[in-house]
């Protein structure tokens, strides 16, 4: 049987750009040995590692569409948390530009529908039925406007979500945690109610910076018949 060779995912010139923005930043001591490469992230992902003598890069494979410059600019990002150095403003500014710009996020999108795990649909937990849940309040607050996405709940307990809409799996997550005795029903349609306000309000994508809860969003969100109640329990309840 033909083996077929491993991509080689080596960024060119990659160590030479690390060098040089490594020097830039000013950097104490003698650089490391940067290893530079490609990885298939499901996002815009990039990562560093310091062990030894070496530096072990991974930049999100997005990269080999971008500018010289935006490579510079990630670098930075990257060898200023290591090394606690601020980049400059312009170099964060560029970087900020080329996240946000259209074409990237349609690749990314397009990326997380072909690598991004889809949860099972199994929208009934042992307390909540999310399903029920999700067609009560699109025809209470939506005028049964939205399409229902994929339901179901997290196989682990999250500490800082309590739910979380992705818009290119089309997928609802609620946390296990609210799925239990103790936790009222109210609480839970909240939550719910807060995702399906984002399948509505897409999230924007502006100069130098994204919103994800513009006012509107905020506004609908009160709109909660038992918005008050929700937040006070929810002030109490581990995740937050």
């Amino acid at each position: 049987m033909k083996q077929t060779r491993p991509e080689n995912r080596t960024v060119p010139g990659g160590e030479r750009l690390f060098h040089r923005i490594y020097t830039r930043l000013g950097c104490r001591g003698r650089p490391p040995r940067f290893v530079v490469e490609y990885h298939p992230y499901t996002d815009l992902t990039h990562t560093i590692r310091l062990r030894e003598d070496t530096a072990y890069v991974r930049l999100s494979d997005v990269m080999q569409h971008a500018p010289t410059t935006v490579v510079e600019a990630a670098a930075a990002i990257l060898l200023g948390r290591l090394y606690r150095r601020r980049p400059p403003a312009d170099i964060m500014e560029l970087y900020r530009d080329f996240s946000y710009a259209e074409q990237t996020r349609r690749r990314l999108r397009a990326l997380r529908q072909l690598r991004a795990r889809r949860m099972d649909h199994h929208p009934a937990g042992a307390h909540f039925n999310l399903e029920a849940m999700f067609e009560r309040l699109n025809q209470s607050y939506f005028d049964n406007s939205l399409t229902r996405p994929r339901l179901g709940w997290s196989k682990r307990s999250w500490s800082s979500q309590l739910g979380c809409f992705d818009p290119a799996l089309r997928q609802i997550v609620m946390n296990r945690q609210l799925d239990r005795d103790g936790v009222p029903e109210y609480v839970v349609a909240y939550v719910l109610y807060h995702e399906m306000l984002h399948v509505k309000h897409p999230m924007r994508f502006g100069r130098c910076r994204r919103q994800s809860h513009s006012p509107e969003f905020r506004k609908e969100e009160k709109r909660f018949v038992e918005f008050d109640r929700a937040m006070k329990f929810l002030e109490r309840f581990p995740v937050r």
